[in-house]
């Protein structure tokens, strides 16, 4: 198969792809979601390390002060 052939055969498989999601355009949604959560999972652990960072700072603080 010659580059040209391959490059024709990628170019004829992603006009199907595009015209079954035209076809079907709710079918991307579950991705976006995914996506989308995903992105929340991860402020939410980002914040929970912030705030245990803040907490044993703080106990610590307290502790240094307690036992001199």
């Amino acid at each position: 198969m010659s580059d040209l052939q391959l490059i024709m055969f990628l170019l004829a498989r992603a006009r199907v792809c595009l015209d079954e999601i035209r076809a079907n355009p709710e079918r991307g949604d579950v991705a976006e979601k995914v996506v989308i959560v995903g992105i929340f999972v991860a402020l939410a652990i980002g914040i929970g390390v912030i705030i245990t960072k803040a907490v044993t700072s703080s106990a610590n603080n307290v502790a240094h002060q307690i036992n001199p």
